[in-house]
């Protein structure tokens, strides 16, 4: 058992980590058999949680499995100033009702990963909404001015000239708080957070509590290259139908591959150096390893038989060059439509202005046949397929 544990906690210490802050106060702790409890921040955004916020929540699951107790804090306060920790410009505050718009699901989502019945779940506004005036002057007391503006990305917008809203470096004080508030003994996030983190500690300090020990996670380059980001959406949600998600998976870039084995497809750590070993010495078709990480990735989120049908079902399209087994169908009650007032009947389009950009692209099939010109007169026939993009159908009806 205690061989067991031991590995156990060297994985948890080790996968995906990018930086330990108390890391020989934390180990003691975790052999001690000491329970802990383990800080996760989340602001709602968006109404989604990508697989690069998940790859915390999936460090949290190996944390509860050993019996610790998460505490999940829905940013609901922290998310009207917005976080700037990867941001080259403010973010723009959110109002209260996008806030509650986007939390709506995010318990749910969550749920895909951790046991919610043994998640403390607490909103930020149950304390920061209390804060006064002198209370949060006594929080900026802990910190200088250089501090916050000498932070990295505050000081490339310093340098560049960029406004920096005073709002905006209150955040990490606020945050910060958050670990007093629920008396954390770890918090757990990207390693863009070590600011926050860090502004935790020191407050936990100053109210007299031990100060938490702190895990940084690898970052997840997105779907552009960039870090896998709601406000840049290029990500790939954990509620993206399996189609969907086994599609985005296929079309990433194949030197983003060995991260996504490492940090998304939660395989034995062996079997990861393996599988990246290959990629590196080219002894596997990047097709087949992208494959692989996309069908175990729609596994983990739906489960193994949807895993499968995705897989069968991407062959179907891309390789056997086939129409999909199942087509969203549309009735149009128009005798003909031109073909950019067609996409956005069709909902194919969200406006004629994104229909003509589709069009120029050359992103727009009707039945296989490559559409170059948005004012065509398309005559509404059933049985018409039309396709926008690689993986979108419609069949008329």
């Amino acid at each position: 058992m205690e061989k067991e544990l031991l590995k156990d906690i060297k994985e948890i210490l080790t996968r995906g980590v990018e930086e330990i802050i108390g890391k020989d106060n934390l180990q003691k702790k975790l052999f001690s058999g000491e329970k802990l409890r383990i800080k996760f921040g989340i602001d709602p955004t968006g109404p989604k949680i990508h697989i690069g916020r998940a790859i915390s929540l999936w460090k949290l699951k190996d944390f509860q499995d050993l019996g610790h107790k998460i505490v999940f804090i829905v940013g609901d306060f922290t998310a009207q100033i917005g976080d700037a920790s990867d941001k080259t410009a403010a973010r723009k505050p959110l109002l209260i009702e996008e806030i509650k718009e986007n939390m709506k699901g995010y318990i749910a989502q969550t749920g895909k990963i951790l046991n919610m019945k043994k998640v403390e779940i607490r909103y930020n506004s149950e304390w920061l909404d209390k804060l006064s005036a002198r209370d949060l002057i006594k929080l900026s007391m802990f910190f200088t001015a250089q501090q916050l503006i000498q932070r990295r990305n505050f000081k490339e917008r310093w340098d560049q000239g960029k406004e920096i809203g005073l709002h905006e470096l209150d955040y990490p004080l606020l945050q910060g708080y958050d670990s007093v508030s629920v008396k954390a003994d770890l918090e757990i996030g990207g390693t863009d957070q070590l600011f926050n983190f860090l502004a935790g500690r020191k407050i936990q300090e100053a109210f007299g509590q031990k100060p938490q020990d702190i895990i940084t996670l690898k970052m997840l380059n997105g779907l552009d290259g960039r870090k896998m980001s709601t406000s840049w959406g290029n990500t790939i949600s954990i509620t993206d139908d399996p189609q969907e998600m086994y599609g985005k998976t296929m079309s990433l870039r194949d030197e983003l591959m060995p991260d996504y084995f490492e940090l998304c497809a939660r395989l034995p750590i062996e079997e990861v150096e393996k599988i990246k070993k290959e990629i590196k010495d080219k002894k596997i078709n990047p097709r087949d390893a992208k494959a692989r990480l996309a069908k175990r990735i729609v596994s983990l989120y739906h489960g193994e038989k949807e895993g499968e049908n995705a897989e069968k079902e991407f062959n179907r399209i891309f390789r056997e060059k086939e129409l999909p087994s199942e087509i969203m169908t549309v009735k149009i009650s128009q005798k003909t439509l031109n073909l950019a007032d067609l996409l956005v009947k069709a909902n194919m389009a969200h406006s004629k202005a994104e229909a003509k950009r589709l069009i120029e692209q050359k992103g727009v099939t009707i039945n296989e046949e490559i559409q170059n010109d948005a004012k065509k007169e398309i005559l509404i026939k059933k049985g018409t397929v039309i396709k926008v993009g690689k993986r979108n159908f419609v069949k008329l009806i």
